[in-house]
């Protein structure tokens, strides 16, 4: 059976799978990176994963995999095949492309980890039909994918998407990228998480749990997310305003909160349109399994087709065969359980 290998990336885990030409995960497994051995070792981790998905694919389906998708945190060359820079893995100039094509003997495509869940989005999860949508991802930091009739755009310098950037409250919190009021400093989960955790007076208080005081009424905690939902609603609209996405997919561990986020952020980006026409606002379907579909479909894309039919649609790709446990989960470093990588800035949760 053809199949290919799909590889998510992230600070403490990995997620990968095995998928089908129509999009089925055919096995999934988790593994821990490493990272407390250093960035040697996350790169042998991912080359003995990757070359152990190999071994159970042709052993289990009569051959290896064809193509290989890799989803990576931080500043990724994607024409070339690097990873640039990625803080919470410590690595810099990673030609993991190479490196990974020389062990696995076939063509592999490597992502940025947020473009790549938003490709997973836009073609079979919640964007699925869309021509024009917009991927946020709501976690540690805040970014985007960009997506245009089934791809996702980089940019010409591999930048693309980064909203979390966009300064939203001139002059407020200093950023990490050397602005001040940047959006990921209000609206990120990690933001709303200091605020409460402040407000509440308990350091290990996060955003669910101000969620969860929103929904009794604590006014405080109405006050820290009217504020995150406003502040996001600000940069959404300055998005749309240059973008125009007939679809805004909102995702990451903010999105979590379901309607406690989404019932204001729709009433709070309505009231700020003027010409702008309103795209309908959905929260992400895929889960923690974007990362692996996306990287999936940017293997199949190597080969000439995502599921088999066309290179849009995308299939069904929410099927699962076989599981494994693994040693450890993903920590919310990728584009849909929780953080957003932006641009190598630190990611961990």
């Amino acid at each position: 059976m053809r199949h290919v290998i799909a590889l998510d990336v992230g600070g403490t885990g990995m997620k990968a799978a095995l998928v089908g030409a129509d999009g089925t995960l055919l096995h999934e497994d988790r593994r821990a990176t490493g990272r407390d051995r250093g960035p040697d070792a996350v790169i042998a981790a991912i080359l003995d994963f990757a070359a152990d998905l190999r071994a159970h694919g042709a052993e289990r389906f009569g051959e290896p995999a064809v193509a290989a998708g890799v989803a990576v945190p931080g500043i990724v060359d994607e024409p070339r095949g690097v990873a640039a820079y990625a803080a919470n893995l410590g690595w810099r100039d990673v030609p993991l492309r190479d490196l990974l094509t020389a062990r696995l003997d076939c063509p592999v495509a490597l992502g940025h980890d947020v473009r790549t869940g938003g490709l997973a989005e836009g073609r079979v999860g919640a964007g699925r039909g869309a021509d024009r949508f917009l991927f946020v991802a709501l976690g540690t930091g805040i970014a985007g994918a960009i997506g245009v009739d089934g791809r996702v755009e980089a940019g010409a310098h591999g930048f693309a998407g980064e909203i979390g950037h966009i300064v939203v409250r001139p002059g407020g919190t200093p950023c990490p990228c050397g602005q001040h009021g940047c959006l990921e400093r209000f609206a990120s989960a990690a933001a709303v998480s200091e605020a409460w955790a402040a407000a509440c007076g308990d350091p290990e208080a996060d955003a669910a749990d101000c969620a969860k005081a929103v929904t009794s009424g604590e006014p405080n905690a109405v006050r820290i997310w009217q504020g995150a939902v406003d502040a996001l609603a600000d940069g959404l609209v300055t998005a749309l305003t240059l973008l125009d996405p007939r679809t805004l997919i909102i995702g990451g561990g903010l999105a979590e909160a379901g309607e406690t986020l989404f019932t204001p952020l729709r009433d709070a980006v309505r009231r700020r349109v003027t010409f702008q026409k309103l795209p309908t606002i959905v929260p992400a379907a895929l889960g923690d399994t974007a990362g692996c579909l996306g990287a999936g479909l940017l293997a199949w894309d190597l080969l000439g087709t995502t599921d088999g039919t066309d290179t849009t649609d995308g299939a069904d790709a929410t099927g699962s065969t076989e599981a494994t446990d693994g040693t450890e989960a993903a920590d919310g470093t990728d584009a849909t359980d929780g953080t957003a990588t932006t641009d190598g800035m630190e990611v961990t949760p």
